[in-house]
């Protein structure tokens, strides 16, 4: 079949490069030289990309600011929450900076990245620009896509090979958003799309249809394996029998769906008091690729093929190998639908948990019971709108990562739902996880609604959990040289190892830190003062001397050298 685009693209390529000749061959000016790269640049968008999501892409205000400041963490310490367990982090500021930042210390370190995003339903919900976007800006859904793209593409440095985003999203954008994360993170890694019963009640339509489902888009590095989710008591209730190895259904010996593999269609003898069961005397015939028996069943016994009601051949489970090893601890024999002595086989739960599917509908996924209600609870009614559940967001840190001792990062946190869910998860089953959430402070939310919700929660619940709050702050950088405003970035290192590290310095005599041969030196002169300090995080371009050295080591104090990818700014401008 004739490809018609391609060959108009051909037809135009053509007619530009006799232009171009045509242009090249005459007088040389400046005009000309204009000329010959208008054409370069109308070659290159009709070479551009032809397939996939193509949108107007727009700039943000913090493109401008990026521009011309670089983005560094202060701490504000009067909101510092400790009460061990790990340490958490929650940066107030522009997720944009805030990823980039995060870049620096978390490249190709995070587990899971869990972000339920503005939903773009035209209902002045989101702002772009200090705007509100409502559903009569033309440019709607192209400003939305540029807004998430500059996130996302930040966001797939900071993934692990094996981690494993998750994205929730309405009907709004998730053809847009599907073609977008496609692009970003690869088709081939799409690992599904879950549909969540968010709303049981429905939600009014104009269509008609009474909407009640959101999505979870789950995608994968290229190592990344989703987790299992716990088998709920409907699923735990098949299991009634048991024996000395464990909890087990019967389930018929003969498979579901499979017609493939001959040797696998063998006959079986059962009693008919369905007492006993046996593999008779056969060999096997490669031209008719059919067994042939040696022997005919006794009086007491019947011949069981794999035929199921329908009358169509299947298979049997396991080879005849497996059933002369597995007989008397797996098999045994029982009434089929018909009332006949069939083979069953015991079917064992692998794990207490169980893949998840694609549809979820525990009422606990309710947004309103288990999202606006709890977080009502917590810090009072009317404070964020449509919040997450909770159990929908613990369920999905599951399958993205059972790991317990995950990274989980959020750079939509919201109400804070999800460093409530690591939190429970953790006090749940023991994990050491730890969140880091991003969220802007529009109307005091980061401030008034994530950070008051982590508080009062680990109070109520004595998690063991601490919480660092940080700030983004800009230092400007342009028509300044390096060494004009190093020394401020210099201020702003401790909050990037805090936060890489998961550690605190203030108040902490067991680790120190010296950034400056200055503070290194008054280090030294006071080292008998550090008696409980076990480790110095020391600059990356510091060198201790050889009476130094002997000090640090007498002290048995661990020297931890600062990755030279903090100063990379420095570096780089």
């Amino acid at each position: 079949m004739a490809n018609i685009s391609k060959q108009r693209r051909d037809d135009l390529i053509k007619k530009i490069g006799e232009i171009r000749k045509y242009i090249s061959s005459a007088p040389q000016d400046e005009n000309t030289g204009n000329l010959l790269t208008y054409l370069s640049e109308l070659e290159n968008d009709i070479n551009g990309k032809k397939y996939g999501l193509i949108f107007e892409e727009h700039r943000e205000e913090i493109d401008e600011v990026l521009d011309t400041h670089t983005p560094v963490l202060s701490e504000d310490k009067k909101l510092f929450i400790d009460n061990g367990g790990q340490m958490n982090f929650l940066i107030e500021g522009d997720n944009l900076a805030s990823l980039k930042l995060l870049v620096k210390t978390y490249k190709g370190k995070i587990d899971v990245i869990y972000i339920d995003p503005p939903y773009n339903t035209g209902a002045k919900n989101w702002r772009y620009n200090n705007d509100y976007v409502d559903n009569t800006d033309t440019f709607r859904h192209s400003k939305w896509l540029s807004f998430i793209k500059a996130r996302l593409n930040v966001a797939k440095e900071l993934l692990k090979e094996t981690g494993i985003i998750v994205l929730t999203i309405d009907d709004y954008e998730i053809e847009n958003i599907t073609l977008l994360m496609n692009e970003i993170f690869g088709e081939e890694n799409h690992l599904g799309t879950v549909v969540i019963k968010n709303n049981p009640q429905g939600r009014s339509n104009v269509t008609g249809f009474q909407i009640s489902h959101e999505y979870g888009l789950f995608y994968g590095g290229a190592k990344a394996k989703i987790g299992g989710l716990a088998r709920n008591e409907n699923q735990l209730s098949r299991y009634k029998e048991c024996d000395e190895y464990g909890p087990f259904e019967w389930r018929n010996f003969r498979a579901q769906y499979s017609s493939e593999s001959p040797k696998m269609v063998y006959p079986i003898f059962v009693k008919k008091d369905f007492s006993d069961f046996r593999i008779p005397q056969m060999e096997w015939d490669d031209e008719t690729k059919k067994y042939t028996l040696l022997e005919q069943p006794e009086n007491d016994e019947i011949i069981s093929l794999p035929i199921d009601e329908s009358g169509r051949q299947r298979t049997w489970k396991w080879s005849i190998e497996t059933v002369l090893r597995e007989k008397e601890k797996n098999l045994g024999v029982r009434k089929d639908r018909s009332g006949n002595p069939s083979v069953y086989y015991k079917g064992r739960m692998k794990s207490e948990k169980m893949q998840p599917y694609t549809f979820w509908d525990k009422p606990e996924y309710s947004a309103s019971t288990f999202g606006a209600n709890v977080l009502s609870d917590i810090i009072g009614k009317k404070k964020f709108d449509y919040p997450k559940s909770i159990h929908a967001v613990v369920d999905s840190i599951q399958v993205a990562s059972e790991n317990a001792d995950a990274t989980v990062l959020d750079f939509f946190a919201g109400s804070g739902t999800t460093g409530h869910a690591v939190m429970k998860l953790n006090a749940e089953d023991g994990g050491n996880r730890r969140f880091i959430l991003c969220a802007n402070n529009e109307n005091n939310i980061c401030r008034e609604v994530t950070y008051e919700r982590i508080k009062r929660v680990i109070h109520k619940e004595d998690y063991a959990a601490s919480l660092k709050y940080y700030k983004v702050d800009y230092i400007p950088i342009s028509e300044r040289m390096y060494y004009e405003y190093a020394d401020e970035l210099l201020l702003h290192i401790r909050e990037l190892i805090e936060l890489e590290n998961g550690i605190n310095f203030t108040g902490n005599a067991e680790i120190a830190i010296v950034l400056t041969e200055e503070e290194l030196s008054a280090f030294m002169r006071d080292i008998d003062g550090f008696s409980k300090c076990k480790k110095l995080y020391m600059g990356y371009d510091l060198l201790p001397d050889e009476e130094q050295e002997k000090a640090i080591k007498e002290h048995r104090i661990e020297i931890s050298t600062i990755p030279d990818y903090y100063y990379r700014d420095l570096q780089e401008r």
